[in-house]
């Protein structure tokens, strides 16, 4: 299935953290934190401003993201957990990350 974020909205996946301490320490999946980072995967075409006209996102997929805590709403996709959100809940581009398996 394919899924295409009307508007300003667009698909998150979380990046998983790693899952040790810098001591070692293993920490349980059900202590941690939901991770605050993801790669965009989709992206909508954009708002439109009050004049009708489209207003173009500045992310696109494949950057890496911070967003806030509770932002995005959780949904399951193919069997993949995703967050749908709205790019002004993104605070930032992480530039120079690589792209890497650890995906959520």
């Amino acid at each position: 299935m394919k899924f295409r974020p009307l508007g300003d909205r667009v698909v998150v996946r979380r990046v998983k953290e790693d899952t040790r301490t810098a001591g070692g320490i293993i920490i349980p999946e059900t202590a941690q934190e939901k991770p605050q980072e993801g790669e965009i995967v989709s992206v909508g075409p954009g708002a439109l401003d009050e004049n009708g006209k489209r207003v173009v996102p500045e992310v696109k997929a494949g950057d890496f993201v911070l967003f806030g805590k509770w932002s995005g709403t959780e949904v399951k996709i193919d069997g993949e957990e995703l967050l749908i959100m709205k790019e002004s809940d993104i605070m930032g581009i992480l530039e120079g990350r690589k792209p890497s398996k650890k995906a959520a």
